[in-house]
């Protein structure tokens, strides 16, 4: 070995025991996070009292703490009935929320059908909202989340529980999602259309020995992955009745009176116990796995925390970000953290507006995930073009816009001419880099019509597969709130697993 190629690996070597400590450290182990909840639902039969005690005892005793999400009349008929043991059992755990009625009608999705976005977030508050503070008055602390009842969503929602510090939805359904894993959308943790939802059936040995190989297949696949969630759900009254409550009374929009409410049939005590052992045993094999972590809802939005909020971004990172600006709009994904297409827009827009103003912008922040449009944008036409001039002073415009009303705006203003916000973003990206490579602002500035491709993770409305809950009317549709859906997806983008949680 040369004297000049041994002193360079002397060097490097040195180099390397210079490194902090931190850096020699292995790599965190890769973990299944399993959040398992409960839609606590059922406030006509008692029985349902009873199973939901057992379950929260069951879990209690096995040191898993689970996620009930409790309707407001069910917290309210606990109260009524002197269920202070339930209530003592479920506070062990975490309390969601599961809306105030569940099935009496009209459910969200149906009041919310015909709302645009800020009269559907009050209407759903109004509707909602008090349901919200009973569960939190009866169990001593507010609900950390919330789903819907059946597949009875509606985007507005999402605005009310901004407006209630709640930042986690959990629940099953098909209207958004994105590639089977956690997301943001509207600035909120959703745990929705996930892949990764086992379940054993209730009704004997055979069934949750299926649901052990299910689970096994999905923890070998997280576990490639370097870990992820796995999210199981059931009701405390699928171990006592032999229908859904609600079925029995609401289904096909039916909304009979209080006093005509009927029971649903109940099972056996031999057919309850199948069901329990069935759920005992399978949630002690998942729980026998060392990579395998029960959480709840708040566990999940620590390990799945925004790392994008209240980052700061300087001229370097925000040239990259307006690079990936294309002809189709969406979220962007970055080491560690993401963006959405309405964070970008905020970005890129501020940047133009301090440099219209004659100023040097230092780092800029992301504080907030700003709404998407709440109405629709107009076309734009090929050709379509504005001076630096007017560019300016629209992005000082769109500025105040965002701080006031919170959203991006569903239409641009160039002066008379009237752009999509997506045509907009684009211009704005390629504006932003010539000003950030030191060119002079250019003359003549183009806008051409550009499509929100984070859109496409919104489902289109479709009755077979959003609207099958047996509590709608037959023929229920909502094509203008799925649209307005559509409009949020620029709030859309990937979780990341925080590799070291606090």
């Amino acid at each position: 070995m040369s004297a000049r190629l041994s002193r360079r690996l002397l060097l490097a070597l040195g180099m390397l025991l210079l490194l902090p400590s931190a850096m020699w450290a292995a790599a965190p182990a890769a973990k299944v996070y399993v959040i398992l909840w409960f839609d606590t639902e059922d406030y006509i039969l008692p029985a349902d009292d009873d199973a939901a005690l057992h379950l929260a005892d069951f879990l209690t005793r096995e040191g898993i703490r689970a996620t009930f999400k409790v309707v407001g009349e069910k917290a309210r008929e606990l109260e009524r009935r002197k269920r202070d043991d339930v209530i003592a059992a479920l506070k062990k755990h975490e309390i969601g929320y599961h809306s105030n009625w569940h099935s009496v009608q009209p459910s969200p999705a149906l009041y919310l059908s015909t709302l645009g976005w800020d009269e559907g977030v009050a209407e759903f508050d109004r509707r909602e909202g008090p349901g919200r503070d009973d569960v939190e008055r009866i169990f001593g602390r507010a609900p950390t989340c919330y789903g819907q009842p059946g597949s009875s969503w509606g985007p507005q929602s999402y605005g009310a529980m901004k407006k209630w510090g709640m930042g986690v939805y959990l629940d099953s359904g098909r209207h958004v999602g994105l590639d089977g894993k956690p997301c943001y959308y509207d600035g909120i943790l959703n745990l929705y259309q996930l892949d990764h939802r086992p379940r054993t059936a209730l009704t004997g040995p055979k069934e949750e020995q299926l649901a052990e190989d299910h689970f096994t297949d999905d923890r070998k696949a997280l576990l490639a992955e370097g870990g992820g969630i796995v999210s199981i759900y059931y009701h405390p009254c699928e171990f006592v009745h032999k229908e859904f409550w609600d079925g029995v009374n609401f289904r096909n929009g039916a909304n009979p009176p209080r006093e005509q409410w009927k029971r649903p049939a109940q099972k056996s005590p031999e057919e309850t116990k199948i069901a329990y052992d069935n759920f005992e045993t399978w949630i002690r094999f998942m729980k026998r796995f060392p990579e395998v972590q029960f959480i709840t809802a708040s566990e999940a939005a620590k390990l799945y925390r925004d790392r994008a909020r209240g980052r700061r971004f300087g001229s370097a990172e925000l040239k990259i970000i307006a690079s990936a600006v294309g002809d189709e709009i969406s979220f962007q994904k970055y080491k560690g953290y993401t963006l959405s297409a309405s964070e970008v827009f905020v970005l890129l827009n501020e940047y133009v507006a301090e440099r219209a103003a004659g100023r040097t912008p230092g780092a800029l922040e992301v504080k907030e995930t700003p709404f998407g449009p709440t109405s629709a944008s107009p076309a734009v036409a090929d050709g379509t073009t504005t001076d630096w001039s007017q560019f300016g002073r629209t992005a000082a415009d769109v500025a105040d816009f965002v701080r006031k009303q919170h959203r991006v705006p569903g239409t641009v203003w160039l002066g008379s001419k009237p752009v999509s916000p997506e045509a907009y973003l684009r211009a704005l990206a390629l504006v932003a880099l010539d000003l950030m490579d030191g060119k002079q602002p250019p003359e003549t500035i183009e806008i051409k019509p550009t499509k929100l491709k984070a859109a496409d993770y919104v489902s289109d409305d479709d009755p077979k597969k959003l609207w099958g809950w047996v509590i709608f009317p037959p023929g229920f549709r909502a094509p203008a709130m799925m649209k307005l859906a559509k409009r949020q997806a620029w709030t859309l983008k990937p979780a990341v697993l925080d590799p070291n949680p606090e």
